[in-house]
């Protein structure tokens, strides 16, 4: 069927309109992963010579979780928080973090829990709403632990481990000098503790994981950091590092 000149005209226009457009939004996600771009310590990474430690970066599909080294949480920039928790999961050689907001993490252990109302209220309230921190012992190694999820080993410096850990400590609410345990987590042995800090659009659990390797000194990007693809590309990137294989996909 022929398109009459008037309707091409209409159709060019409505064509050329939809490209300015997705032309203005590649200008803006440009811009903003340029402004937002965090840079590396070069002084912290990569690590020089054999002082330094293997930690993972594990992706769950919506969320990012730090695994670090039992050892390492009572070693240097270790403070109350992460020196209870050490002690709390002494039977695990190996120690996962994660962090969200309060009421949506305690109620999404997988995506097939998703309540969209909970999503957009953690998102979207004014001011952000009240983190929480969940600890996992993992007694197998990490690929055993999580067949199914991404997972980015990563070699960090002595300092830089130091630095992450201090970061890592300051995200519990302390009482009494101690963190606050706030039930069991999500999955395996583990526990929700009170954090610190508020989540929002702008802060979600993908940016406070990114915000831990950045203080290990490595470089992140906030914009592309939001979701956990976004992260393990950044990661791949910017700092060169490698994803295990995916034993769960053929």
């Amino acid at each position: 069927m022929l398109i009459s000149s008037p309707r091409r005209s209409r159709l060019a226009k409505l064509l050329r309109r939809i490209g300015a457009g997705l032309a203005g939004c590649l200008v803006v996600l440009v811009f903003a992963v340029l402004l937002t771009a965090s840079p590396g310590d070069p002084a912290l990474y990569p690590p020089t010579g054999e002082d330094s430690e293997i930690i993972h970066l594990v992706g769950h599909g919506w969320h990012s979780g730090i695994v670090l080294p039992r050892g390492a949480l009572t070693g240097e920039g270790a403070g109350a928080a992460t020196r209870n928790i050490a002690t709390r999961f002494r039977d695990y050689p190996r120690i996962e973090f994660g962090w969200g907001e309060a009421r949506f993490y305690r109620a999404t252990p997988t995506l097939a829990q998703f309540d969209a109302r909970l999503a957009l209220q953690a998102l979207f309230t004014p001011g952000g709403r009240a983190g929480i921190v969940q600890v996992v012992g993992l007694e197998q190694d990490i690929r055993t632990s999580f067949p199914r999820s991404d997972i980015v080993p990563i070699r960090v410096s002595k300092a830089g481990l130091a630095r992450l850990l201090a970061r890592l400590d300051a995200s519990f609410r302390l009482q009494g000098g101690q963190p606050v345990a706030g039930g069991p987590g999500l999955y395996g042995p583990s526990l929700f503790y009170e954090g610190e800090g508020r989540f929002s659009a702008l802060n979600v659990c993908n940016h406070w994981a990114a915000r831990l390797l950045n203080a290990a000194g490595l470089p992140i990007t906030p914009v592309l950091d939001t979701h956990p693809a976004g992260l393990l590309a950044d990661l791949a990137w910017r700092a060169g590092a490698e994803r295990l294989p995916n034993l769960s996909k053929p």
